[in-house]
């Protein structure tokens, strides 16, 4: 018993660390998929500013219009993917490393976090995640929106199913965390 005190539990103990691989690595994930949302906003500006060109017809222009929303879309869905990543490399680093000194200061002109980015526990972690997911299927049904073409009232009819199952989803997750304040 005194080899598994002495030795063994600080070797285990120690082995927590190896979730920094994931911290990492989840950080940089964030960072590329922060700088390619970027990226894709830059060109969408630029892509944009052709919208104003006399040369344009109204067909060009609508065309360049719908592109222009999905670019949207797509680039809000990057950044939410970003922020997924960011939040479970805080959480891991708060839940299995240190908890992270800067977020905690009582000095608020030196707080640089929100509550968002404080994780408690491995439930707090999931619950955080779970809701920026939820928000990533948001976008990417009204992405898939934009694009639907109706071609009959069943295909209204389902669409406005989807945006009813969808508005349910979004009130099921507020009523659950009202429940938890």
């Amino acid at each position: 018993m005194d080899f598994l005190n002495r030795v063994f539990e600080p070797f285990i103990w120690r082995t927590r660390f190896v979730v920094l691989f994931a911290v990492v690595f989840s950080l940089g994930t964030s960072l590329m998929m922060f700088y390619m949302a970027t990226v894709d906003a830059i060109y969408m500006i630029g892509h944009a500013l052709h919208y104003y060109s006399p040369e344009l017809d109204s067909a060009a222009r609508l065309t360049l219009r719908s592109e222009t929303v999905t670019h949207m879309v797509e680039i809000i869905d990057g950044y939410l993917l970003a922020a997924v990543m960011l939040i479970f490399a805080l959480g891991l680093y708060e839940l299995f490393i240190s908890e992270i000194d800067v977020a905690k200061s009582e000095d608020d002109s030196q707080r640089i976090s929100s509550n968002v980015l404080m994780i408690t526990s491995l439930d707090d972690l999931k619950t955080r995640l779970a809701k920026v997911i939820m928000m990533i299927l948001v976008v990417r049904f009204f992405e898939q929106a934009i694009k639907l073409e109706f071609h009959d009232a069943l295909d209204l009819l389902m669409f406005a199913g989807g945006v009813a199952l969808l508005g349910l989803a979004l009130y099921l997750a507020h009523m659950a965390e009202g429940k938890k304040h």
